[in-house]
């Protein structure tokens, strides 16, 4: 099986890296993270996925080490996501789904829904019930971008802000298990040039994932794909009603609430590795013997 291997692609003139793992015969997994964060997410569960998968695990554009790209947006990320799938040849994939990757993973999981093997949410947002009165500064500034509102919905842009992205609303025996080197590493990388001004960028631009809420909710309607919810409770981010709105979306979805933060594999990786392991064998085997 061997290690995760590093790997950097140029995609539409942008330098894109990306963690890949596994044998490329198996069906693949594409693992898409959040905000702050980069692959490096995913390092403590890839391993085990890498047993009956290939493991697909790029860094978004502005992100980890992958170089930002003009105009970012959700929309041009996944062109660029379509783009490295096209170079390693995955023709499906099972689709992870996890804060700002949800946007993404959704836009290509509506272009050709055939290609998804199946879903796995993890703290991923797609209706209006995980939006409550946290996000009111946000959607003002969405309604009226002015540059005071964008100073409100961005505050979060500091080194206290991201570092609150893992530590926010978390009881302390469970902020105990994180690492605080994973939240300097990211405000690290979001120092760097061209860094703040992606981020800037998207949080203005996620207004167009809200507005897609009816396209994602129709898509999910029809197409009824396999899918597996972990879901880390004390999320500051995302309201709880969101795993409600999932679970009627997807009636047959396997759901998981785990006593965990919006960073669930930082507490939680060896419990949800096996989860999905076990899920996406399944699906796999139903696909395979055509159940």
């Amino acid at each position: 099986m061997g290690k995760p291997e590093l790997v950097r692609f140029e995609i539409e003139g942008a330098e894109m890296a990306v963690r890949l793992a596994g044998d490329r015969e198996k069906p693949a997994i594409l693992l898409i993270h959040g905000f702050p964060s980069s692959s490096e997410s995913f390092r403590n569960v890839i391993d085990t996925l890498a047993r009956d998968c290939f493991v697909i695990t790029p860094d978004l554009p502005g992100f980890g080490g992958s170089e930002p790209v003009e105009r970012p947006s959700f929309s041009r990320f996944a062109d660029r996501i379509d783009g490295l799938l096209a170079r390693l040849g995955a023709g499906s994939f099972h689709l992870y789904l996890h804060d700002y990757g949800t946007a993404v993973g959704l836009h290509l999981a509506t272009r050709a829904p055939r290609r998804i093997r199946s879903l796995i949410v993890q703290n991923a947002n797609a209706h209006e019930s995980g939006m409550g009165p946290q996000w009111s500064a946000t959607r003002a500034y969405w309604d009226d971008p002015t540059p005071e509102r964008e100073a409100e919905a961005t505050a979060h842009l500091t080194f206290e802000g991201t570092r609150d992205q893992y530590l926010g609303g978390v009881p302390r025996d469970i902020v105990e298990r994180i690492d605080p080197r994973l939240w300097e590493e990211d405000w690290r990388i979001m120092s760097l040039p061209g860094r703040l001004e992606t981020q800037r960028a998207l949080v203005l631009d996620y207004r167009s994932h809200v507005a897609r809420f009816g396209e994602i909710a129709d898509y999910l309607d029809r197409w009824q794909p396999p899918a597996l919810m972990l879901w880390g409770r004390h999320d500051i981010f995302f309201d709880l009603e969101e795993t409600l709105s999932w679970m009627k979306a997807l009636p047959r979805m396997e759901a998981h609430i785990l006593d965990g933060p919006h960073f669930l594999l930082e507490t939680h990786p060896a419990e949800c590795a096996a989860l999905m392991s076990a899920f996406v064998s399944f699906v796999d085997s139903r696909i395979m013997y055509g159940g």
